[in-house]
């Protein structure tokens, strides 16, 4: 039986992982909390670089590489194409589209921190959800401003700032009450695509709030890409099926 490994750590990937069996790897880079419902095996931590990648995949059987990172996880998904190519395995990604900005939106399209600290200057109460990044600049807040950060865990937070632990997906009226009891003027936040956080973007929107959005880095090339869940899982099935069935040779 083939074997895949997944590497993941977002929900589409766990919704995929739900359908890997028990020879199939999950990867996770380590942050976050390790499921414990799947029937696939689960690894923790990283590879050291695409050399690694491409040796563990060699060392461990692996028929195909499947990436199903954040979009913003660039070095991750390089690393995953190299490999690949390395150890003449084919990578297969799940490439979720972009949010496009909507009629009403005033988006600032920003490509890194020093970027973001410029735009925020006219603000006062903006929120983060660019995951940890912020937390490493607690420090650096105005004295004009607080920081709400809206990431997967839970932290201490600062005196000028309020951390919220908080996994999507997020419903439009959560997000109202959300943005209300926050009184937030700003969101600042990456272009993730999917539904799963995409409420944020439509209360934005009807608060007239700007939106500081980050450019998604250039991911590179798979040998197949698919855009949503349910077509990963059918693809699975199919190459499963497809491996598993008998072929007659000749007697």
């Amino acid at each position: 039986m083939m074997r895949i490994l997944l590497l993941g750590g977002t929900g589409d990937a766990l919704k995929i992982a739900r359908r890997l069996g028990p020879r199939d790897v999950y990867s996770l880079a380590g942050l976050g909390k390790v499921p414990g419902d799947l029937a696939c095996q689960v690894r923790v931590g990283g590879f050291g670089g695409a050399k690694g990648l491409a040796a563990y995949v060699q060392a461990q059987g692996i028929a195909l590489v499947f990436d199903a990172t954040h979009p913003y996880a660039a070095q991750i998904s390089a690393n995953a194409a190299t490999a690949g190519a390395s150890a003449g395995v084919p990578l297969w990604a799940l490439r979720r589209q972009p949010w496009s900005p909507q009629p009403g939106d005033d988006w600032r399209i920003v490509d890194d921190w020093a970027a973001i600290r410029a735009a925020l200057s006219a603000f006062a109460r903006p929120l983060f959800t660019l995951g940890r990044e912020p937390l490493a600049h607690l420090d650096e807040i105005a004295a004009h401003q607080f920081w709400t950060v809206r990431c997967l865990d839970d932290h201490p937070g600062h005196r000028r700032a309020r951390v919220v632990g908080a996994r999507g997906p997020f419903t439009y009226e959560a997000e109202q009450v959300f943005f209300e009891e926050g009184r937030f003027d700003v969101l600042v936040s990456k272009n993730s695509g999917g539904q799963a956080t995409e409420a944020k973007l439509d209360v934005a929107r009807a608060r007239g709030l700007p939106v500081i959005m980050t450019r998604r880095p250039a991911l590179p090339v798979a040998d197949r890409t698919f855009e949503a869940v349910c077509a990963v899982l059918d693809a699975i099935d199919a190459l499963r099926a497809a491996a598993d069935a008998p072929r007659w040779g000749r007697t």
